[in-house]
């Protein structure tokens, strides 16, 4: 069988006519899944009910570098047949490799925690599981689906579920009382109100989130489509931004969406949010009484959804740093799942605030993403590793600057609690 898929990749020609494009479809939206995981609702709400519509412009700012930055991560896969861990094992020398991947692997423990917290407090709103009882069982049902593969079978449905209450929010803006003149403001004009660096760089993290960054290049990698000739794989490459650009496009306007629900539900009336319960109450200028059920359940499917996303791609950053692809048969790749959702389930027990959990698990996502995008830069723009596809030029120099903004935000974020 193997050599068979290895014979059809290599002999494979991508056309452009008919519906051939829809080939080249999917990786960016399973990606875009996690623009509604938990984490990002409840960085959404808070930034929407705190400051209003002031801070759009950080889903705007976050979303043209998540673009970049997934594009130079798919053509990694694309070029060299090996996903982003891989790569940095195979390029990168110890001890630098070690902290590359060792903080990419706390960046899926994070991403893990505010996953499992989210289905937790579904399962909570639904039949009153106290979090710590609804947080290992999801955490148990997360570990026996990707050991078993069984993921593949529900994957679909399950997105296309949770992505139905995404796009329930873009519809909601004609329902309730938005100020369309700030949210035009907010969506391009940079601002920083008192106190908000906090949310700033929480927004930031949940939209740039480095686990999916390693999971992106382990997806395109799987598809080898690296073996076909040099047309093929300048067709796979022109692909792949359009499918990256309209899938980003799409989390960009389901996350403004969010905050902008929540700028008119909560910061006109001056409510402040303490719960991500509360958020269900965006959805009543669609849904009526029946928001807080839609809510719990669209909650509980996120968190699922993207558990599983996050341990596949702790699976495959520990498996990458044994030179070795993803194979949820292999123990390595087994190990790493286990790790990103074992040990975030533990950190769950000492939480005392589940909310601010929520929002310093997507904090401490930005705090990792500069390791990230700055090794996924060399190697990109590395000769050694692309050959002729390397970065050049105005994009490569783009990268860095966009690299360097991340850390200044940090650095920022680091200065406010001195």
């Amino acid at each position: 069988m193997h050599d068979f898929m290895r014979r059809l990749f290599a002999s494979h020609r991508p056309r452009l006519g008919g519906l051939d494009i829809l080939k080249y479809i999917g990786p960016g939206f399973v990606v875009t899944v996690g623009f509604i995981d938990p984490g990002n609702w409840a960085t959404n709400v808070a930034a929407g009910s705190q400051f209003g519509y002031s801070l759009l412009w950080v889903v705007t700012l976050s979303t043209l570098i998540l673009i970049l930055v997934q594009h130079n991560a798919a053509h990694l896969g694309i070029v060299t047949g090996l996903c982003l861990s891989e790569a940095a094992t195979k390029f990168f020398r110890q001890p630098w490799r070690a902290l590359f991947l060792g903080s990419a692997m706390l960046a899926s423990i994070a991403t893990s925690l505010a996953e499992l917290l989210g289905a937790a407090i579904g399962l909570n709103m639904l039949f009153g599981l106290p979090l710590m009882v609804g947080t290992l069982l999801t955490a148990g049902v997360v570990i026996v689906v990707v050991s078993s593969n069984g993921y593949r079978a529900i994957e679909r449905y399950i997105i296309g579920l949770v992505s139905l209450i995404g796009f329930s929010f873009i519809y909601e803006l004609f329902l309730a009382r938005v100020d369309w003149p700030a949210t035009a403001r907010g969506l391009v004009m940079p601002t920083f109100p008192a106190q908000s660096i906090l949310i700033i760089m929480a927004v930031l993290g949940a939209v740039v989130m480095p686990h999916n960054i390693f999971l992106h290049s382990e997806i395109i990698q799987s598809r080898e489509w690296h073996r076909g000739d040099a047309a093929s794989i300048r067709r796979h490459l022109r692909y792949e931004y359009i499918d990256t650009i309209f899938a980003m496009v799409v989390g960009w306007a389901i996350n403004s969406a969010m905050i902008v629900m929540a700028a008119a539900v909560f910061f006109t009336d001056h409510v402040t949010v303490r719960e991500l319960s509360q958020a269900e109450a965006t959805l009543r200028p669609l849904l009526g009484q029946s928001a807080a059920l839609v809510f719990a359940v669209a909650l509980l499917l996120a968190g699922f959804s993207s558990s599983v996303s996050s341990a596949m791609a702790g699976a495959s950053i520990f498996a990458g740093y044994f030179a070795e692809p993803l194979d949820l048969r292999d123990n390595h790749s087994r190990l790493g799942a286990l790790l990103s959702i074992g040990l975030a389930a533990l950190a769950v027990f000492f939480l005392q605030d589940p909310f601010q959990g929520l929002i310093w698990s997507q904090v401490a996502l930005s705090i990792q993403l500069p390791w990230t995008i700055l090794g996924l830069i060399i190697l990109t723009s590395s000769a050694r590793v692309m050959g002729e596809y390397r970065n050049r030029g105005g994009e490569k120099w783009l990268l860095w600057g966009l690299g360097l903004l991340v850390a200044v935000l940090n650095g920022v974020l680091l200065a406010s609690f001195f």
